[in-house]
């Protein structure tokens, strides 16, 4: 429990996001007592709060004193130095004070200002809750001048350089108190000098350390002004006030020339798991106690080695071995879900995990009839020493008893002195029969205790039968599954394969054809041919930029039917010497090669194979022959046409003069 002053505050009247001041209960907790104020202003709490200094202020919602962050960011620039700002319900998620106060043994009227107020300064004295921390733990002190220096006259500059001076007298003697301050507690800080005229026009310090800690306070005189301030975070961080002690752990334990050492927290939680060529004891037990206090010390083999007692006996805890022989699949089927590299990491992970799964029952119990506000950790302890339940409950309980004494209220009512000694006679009369049902209660307390320590006991002998018949099945299912498993990814590779050796046979194909392909080339009995995938600019770019067009090459286009004269002269310019098409092309383009001189010819038969082909030269000549023969005989007729035109036009012109 928390020694120093705290004060409990809960809003009474009002809002902080009200135009009405809000009025406050306050609860101050000093030396285990408790005062009660109500009604007090912020201010008010302000001036108590300078002069108790207490250590926290403890709130169940932070926006009851200030209405947004910049409020309380400059509330919590007013407050003293060592004095702490605590939400006891929580950060980010909260936990209604109703609730955590039915936790931790207290009664609290939720319509009752004062009881959540005092509930506040209780809960934070027991370590509930958290820091709300709205400044880094950085200091920034800037030196500067106090006024502004302003046009001036004669003297302006013997002014200024008067105020740089004392500008610069400050900031060295605030650099000497830091460097003194950075030698004696290692805290380090970084300057920014800006210099004028004669002096320093501002200093800026920061120090890596909390403001009350920095021993510069703000001051200001006629030329020169010093403000120390922290620096603000991003966002509001919460810390929790209760920090987490040593906890309790089970170690396994591989001895050897190679240590394998595997721990677990009560909770089933890996938190090691190493093995160590050539580790001395002593090394052992310093990597061991870096992650906890060791409550069982276990291995996988029996009896215990003498290596892992010394390191049982080093921490003073429980021992544990199997009692037989474990086989190696049930290591491999405890550990494999964790992993391991080796059979040393193994075996101990295996000795930490049937040790934890041996308890798991009772810590689940113990967890169930635990209250939340006691150390289930410390319980679980006791109960791992021997202790039952219901003892080690007790054990805890009486080890955090809570005990707060409220200041009486002054007596407004005087009682007359014969009233109060038979007042006082029929309290004896009462309290002594209350002794006397406390006495009974305890000695049938007492034998509930016994008996239920004769179940516990009895139960957990139940349990560890279940559990070894729980292994066995375990272990048989884990295997079918296993097998199942296996079962499947074979099926799934013999799929693959298929398609693998059918993907290669297709392969095969295509590189025998290839090979025929080359051959004719080679003998002169085939031509290679550039096939285009659509008669369009972009596809014929992209087979240029794959396999280049030249002069003489012979293309074949698959989709002839989308392009026109523009696209058709891209070939023509390319100089290609035929194109071979398998589907009508349009009149436009056929004109446009047909005026080059480019033949078009169709249904030529390609010897194909994916984006090479090649062509029977034979065959290639003589359609070109026929193309060029077709393309003779349409030249005759246009050349025809066009001289029926002069003619026709030289008549039309003749009649129009005779007439």
């Amino acid at each position: 429990m928390q020694n120093g002053v705290i004060y409990g505050i809960d809003i009474a009247k009002g809002s902080s996001r009200a135009q009405e001041v809000p009025r406050y209960a306050v609860a101050v907790l000093r030396d285990g007592e408790i005062s009660h104020y109500t009604m007090l202003r912020l201010h008010r709490i302000l001036r108590m709060l300078n002069q108790d200094r207490p250590d926290y202020i403890a709130v169940d919602n932070i926006f009851e004193l200030a209405p947004n962050k910049q409020d309380l960011i400059r509330l919590l620039e007013r407050l003293p130095g060592n004095t702490k700002l605590v939400q006891v319900t929580g950060g980010v998620r909260q936990k209604p004070l109703l609730r955590l106060a039915q936790e931790h043994g207290l009664s609290v009227n939720q319509f009752d200002p004062l009881q959540e107020a005092e509930a506040c300064a209780i809960l934070a004295s027991l370590g509930v809750g958290v820091e709300v921390s709205l400044f880094e733990d950085i200091t920034r002190i800037k030196v500067s001048r106090a006024r502004s220096l302003g046009r001036g006259g004669w003297s302006q500059n013997r002014y200024r350089r008067k105020v740089h001076g004392a500008v610069k007298e400050k900031s060295r003697e605030i650099e000497g108190i830091l460097r003194k301050f950075s030698r004696e507690t290692g805290f380090t800080f970084s300057q920014r000098i800006t210099e004028g005229f004669g002096g320093y026009v501002r200093a800026e310090y920061t120090v890596n350390a909390r403001r009350e800690s920095v021993p510069v306070k703000p001051s200001s005189n006629a030329d020169v002004q010093v403000s120390v301030k922290s620096v603000e975070r991003d966002k509001i961080q919460y810390i929790p006030l209760k920090k987490a002690g040593r906890r309790y752990t089970i170690v396994g334990i591989d001895p050897g020339t190679t240590v394998g050492i595997a721990i677990l927290s009560l909770d089933g939680e890996l938190l090691l798991s190493d093995s160590i060529r050539g580790i001395s004891h002593d090394e052992v037990v310093r990597t061991i106690a870096q992650y906890g206090k060791p409550a069982i010390v276990a291995t996988d083999v029996y009896p215990t080695p003498s290596a892992v007692e010394r390191i049982r006996r080093s921490f003073n805890a429980v021992p544990w071995s199997p009692g037989g022989e474990i086989r190696a699949d049930e290591k491999i089927a405890l550990a494999r879900h964790f992993g391991y590299s080796n059979d040393h990491e193994r075996d101990s992970l295996a000795a930490a995990l049937i040790t934890y799964k041996a308890y798991k029952n009772v810590f689940s119990r113990v967890e169930k009839k635990a209250p939340r506000y006691l150390d289930t950790e410390r319980i679980k302890l006791h109960v791992i020493n021997g202790d039952p339940i219901d003892e080690a409950i007790e054990k805890v309980a009486s080890e955090s008893r809570i005990q707060v004494k409220v200041k009486p209220e002054p007596e407004t009512i005087k009682e007359e002195p014969s009233d109060m000694d038979e007042h006082i006679k029929k309290l004896r009369d009462e309290l002594s029969q209350r002794n006397s049902q406390i006495k009974q209660l305890k000695e049938y307390v007492a034998e509930l205790k016994y008996e239920a320590g004769q179940k516990d006991r009895l139960i957990e002998k139940l349990e560890l039968r279940i559990n070894k018949i729980k292994n066995s099945t375990y272990r048989q299912v884990r295997r079918e599954k296993e097998i199942g498993i296996r079962d499947s990814e074979i099926e799934r590779l013999n799929k693959e394969l298929a398609r693998t050796r059918k993907s290669l046979r297709n392969q095969r194909r295509q590189n025998k054809r290839l090979k025929q392909i080359r051959k004719k080339e080679i003998k002169g009995e085939g031509l290679p041919v550039k096939i285009i995938s659509s008669f369009t600019r972009e596809a014929i770019q992209r087979t240029i930029e794959l396999y280049g067009i030249k002069e003489n090459d012979v293309v074949f286009i698959e989709k002839p039917s989308g392009g026109g004269p523009v696209t058709a002269s891209l070939l023509i310019e390319a100089g290609v010497r035929a194109v071979i098409i398998g589907e009508d092309m349009p009149y436009a383009a056929l004109d446009s090669f047909f005026d080059a001189g480019v033949p078009v010819l169709k249904g030529v038969p390609i010897n194909r194979v994916g984006d090479l082909a090649s062509v029977d030269p034979e065959l290639l000549e003589s359609a070109i022959e026929q193309w060029q023969e077709t393309a003779d005989e349409r030249r005759r007729e246009k050349e025809h046409r066009q001289v029926q035109s002069i003619l026709e036009e030289y008549r039309s012109e003749r009649r129009r003069g005779l007439a």
